[in-house]
């Protein structure tokens, strides 16, 4: 595995915690088109397994022994020495205006910023974009594909999968550096494991709305459905876009009371007393 893309690991569970509010507000049932569902079920059962066992004492241990404002600098230096990523699938999607936003933000973080570690940017008024080759596909219009859960990456899709090996080959600033550098002793590892331990540990406060939902594989599959559809969309996905997301176009219908007692049973079934 290339060293760098050990920092893409936690990325997309981490960025489904962040909209698990979102997706825990859903009032109509997720969709159901899953063909994957036995496999990505027991890549769910071992990234977890493995997460609970390395992945988050450690990231437990890093905030510890770490101070708020260290783990807020740390996060803004990778968050902006990633920005090349942004600005190059700014430029594959025929967007100069985002493209020079977010160079603009990179530059001005990497002087007055002290090397990222700083955010005189946000100050500055000059906005946050994400984006990366799995948007990038998608907006020059290739299809989603299934949903899969892969070991050591997490959730995905068959189009969003591209985004590893080239968004970490191409343009990743620290993958170009660890390319052009000889390291001893795996020290290359350093900067992509302190990336992966700051994202699982800002996914530490979050853990809450995942241990509360009666399927966490279900509630993370439309967690992360929700974040990339809004990040495509740029936070304003069509109605119909929505609806065919949630289900709501299908035949099936949409039984509350099914969805009332799927619960009921999850929490009889973890010695958990339903209202």
């Amino acid at each position: 595995m290339h060293p760098n893309l050990i920092s893409r690991i936690a990325r997309p569970a981490l960025a489904a915690f962040a909209t698990a509010l979102l997706a825990a507000c859903h009032i109509a049932p997720p969709r159901t088109d899953d063909p994957n569902e036995h496999f990505n079920r027991n890549m769910y059962a071992f990234n977890d397994k493995l997460d609970k066992a390395v992945i988050r004492p450690v990231a437990v241990g890093y905030r510890k022994v770490t101070t708020p404002a260290v783990r807020t600098a740390v996060s803004d230096f990778y968050t902006n020495i990633r920005l090349p990523i942004t600005v190059a699938n700014d430029l594959l999607q025929a967007r100069p205006k985002q493209a020079l936003q977010s160079t603009s933000r990179f530059v001005v973080n990497l002087t007055i910023g002290f090397l990222g570690f700083k955010d005189p940017a946000s100050l500055l008024g000059i906005p946050l974009e994400d984006n990366d080759f799995g948007v990038t596909l998608a907006r020059w219009g290739v299809p989603e594909g299934d949903y899969l859960v892969l070991p050591l990456v997490g959730p995905t899709t068959v189009r969003d999968v591209w985004r590893l090996p080239v968004d970490s080959y191409f343009f990743d600033p620290l993958s170009y550096y660890s390319r052009n550098h000889s390291y001893k002793y795996g020290q290359e590892y350093i900067p992509s494991a302190l990336y992966l331990v700051t994202l699982r540990s800002r996914g530490i406060d979050a853990e809450s709305f995942l241990a509360s939902a009666y399927d966490p594989y279900v509630f993370m599959r439309d967690a992360y459905r929700q974040q990339r559809l809004y990040q495509i969309y740029d936070g304003n996905p069509p109605a119909e876009v929505i609806e065919q997301m949630q289900g709501l176009n299908d035949n099936q219908g949409f039984d509350p009371d099914k969805l009332l007692d799927e619960q009921h049973t999850w929490e009889r079934q973890n010695g958990e007393k339903p209202e």
